[in-house]
């Protein structure tokens, strides 16, 4: 973010006297000493824009020559660059300091929580946000058809028209018409019937799961998953000091009659992505999920279901969510729109037993406060004149072609140790298994070089590790496809043959 130059102005005015200091130094020299000396000090961030020489020399009363002169003089020096078209800048000069220069050697801090420090350890878990690199990078959209002039048009509307008073606090839990609209929605698309006041409106997955293991979980509680999983569910639940108890899966979903309790303590949590495993497409038979429900009641657990990309994976062939199934109102329901729309929309919900509203929106208080009334008064009516159905079968169909071309030249160009596990779900993404001796983090670091962004499988593994790749392919185009695939190869095929 850059800083305005109007406001560099003002410290420079405020603070520089070009009367005072040393006998006889030139005003220009005085000028670039104080400049220079506010860079250093960051006073002037990096990457700010300076004022422009004329109006500088406006305010300090001094030629325009002058302030040319002291600008020259920190041209040379390097504090600053010369944009054509936009002026001076500050230059961006990256100091690296270890994390030890940075924290004060005083030794009166107080000790970091146990909880911060399981955060901390568990953060590389995380498939991070901030990976810039597309192909092929899971967990996106088509984001070339996402409708960006009707977004537009309805951001547009609603600052037309909002009132002050919106723009004070809104409910923790989302705003009505939003959560009524979407539980219309979650109607139309998944079969789910719920009251929309069951609804919390978060911004996305990650927020759910952290506001419902704050709600449930002690330290050393005892939580039931799928292995392998979303790495990002591990991360919140190990952080969170739990004990996990991990289950493999067969063709019908989790295992759960292989659950053997540890000591005398039931798990509280079971976490369930049964419309769409993650990653393997497994989707889960009618009689599992009914198996679950008895299950969880039987251990007094709550069931959270990830149905994190249902809109694709139930677009043709819908299943009864275990949601729809359960009789005791034991299942937390999640959803996204991040994973349909785009990520920076930031908008997610779900839907909660009643008896757990009240906990969860203490904790939506605590923390996040609300999401954004803004976004979801556009997503509202994005809802309501039916573009988010449209826009649905656009990502459909472009994905369903992409995924073709991936294939064809993913057959055309890899070596038959790289096998594709396919699986009857639709999704947005794909995953190959690679032998078991060949290490998939190294080669994802390795195609990071070339501006690949690939999952590795193993990273989904709680115990057990499997070898593979998680695949991104419906946010890239075509001809990026083929000449990711080529580079892909090359890099898998010099590793495998050096590990051969």
């Amino acid at each position: 973010m850059h800083t305005s130059s109007d406001f560099i102005l003002n410290l420079i005015k405020g603070e520089l006297s070009l009367t005072e200091g040393e006998l006889g130094l030139a005003k220009y020299l005085k000028i670039k000493i104080f400049i220079k000396a506010k860079i250093e000090d960051q006073s002037i961030p990096r990457e700010s824009q300076l004022p422009s020489t004329r109006k500088l020399s406006e305010v300090l009363g001094v030629s325009r020559s002058t302030t040319v002169k002291a600008f020259e003089l920190l041209l040379i020096e390097g504090s600053i660059e010369s944009r054509p078209g936009s002026g001076y800048w500050v230059k961006k000069i990256d100091i690296s300091y270890t994390k030890t220069e940075r924290i004060s050697q005083l030794s009166n801090y107080p000790e970091i929580s146990k909880r911060g420090k399981l955060f901390s350890k568990n953060v590389g878990l995380l498939h991070s946000t901030d990976e810039k690199f597309v192909a092929f990078r899971p967990g996106l959209p088509p984001l070339d058809v996402f409708p960006i002039n009707q977004w537009k048009k309805i951001s547009d509307e609603y600052w037309r028209r909002v009132k002050f008073s919106s723009l004070s606090f809104s409910d923790s839990s989302g705003i009505e018409v939003f959560k009524k609209n979407v539980a219309n929605y979650l109607n139309l698309v998944r079969g789910i019937k719920c009251d929309y006041q069951q609804i919390i409106i978060v911004s996305g997955s990650l927020q759910s799961l952290y506001l419902i293991g704050n709600a449930l979980l002690n330290p050393k509680d005892t939580i039931v998953m799928e292995n392998p999983t979303f790495p990002n569910v591990q991360s919140i639940f190990k952080s969170l000091g739990t004990k996990i108890n991990e289950l493999p899966l067969d063709n019908q979903g989790i295992k759960i009659k292989d659950y053997k309790s540890k000591g005398n303590t039931s798990p509280k949590l079971i976490h369930l992505t049964p419309s769409n495993h993650y990653p393997t497409g497994v989707r889960m038979s009618k009689q599992r999920k009914l198996e679950i429900l008895e299950w969880a009641s039987s251990h007094k657990a709550v069931i959270i279901e990830n149905d994190y990309d249902h809109e694709i994976s139930n677009w043709k062939d819908r299943q009864e969510a275990i949601f729809s199934l359960d009789r005791e109102n034991r299942t937390v329901f999640l959803g996204t729109f991040n994973r349909l729309l785009h990520q920076s929309v930031r908008l997610g919900y779900m839907v909660v037993p009643y008896y757990l509203l009240d906990v969860i929106k203490a904790l939506q208080k605590h923390s996040h406060r609300f999401v954004s009334p803004s976004n979801q008064f556009i997503m509202s009516q994005f809802i309501e004149k039916n573009y988010i159905y449209n826009h649905i079968k656009n990502v459909v169909n472009i994905a369903e072609k992409r995924r073709s071309i991936f294939i064809d030249n993913f057959k055309k160009y890899m070596p038959p140790s790289v096998k594709i596990m396919y699986s009857e779900a639709r999704s947005l993404h794909l995953l190959a298994e690679i032998p078991d001796h060949l290490s998939d983090r190294i080669i994802k670091d390795n195609l990071s070089i070339l501006n690949i962004n690939v999952h590795h499988y193993s990273n989904c593994f709680i115990n057990n590790n499997k070898q593979g790749f998680i695949f991104g392919y419906s946010c890239v185009k075509r001809p990026v496809i083929e000449k990711a695939i080529r580079e892909l190869s090359h890099t898998y095929k010099s590793y495998e043959k050096s590990n051969h």
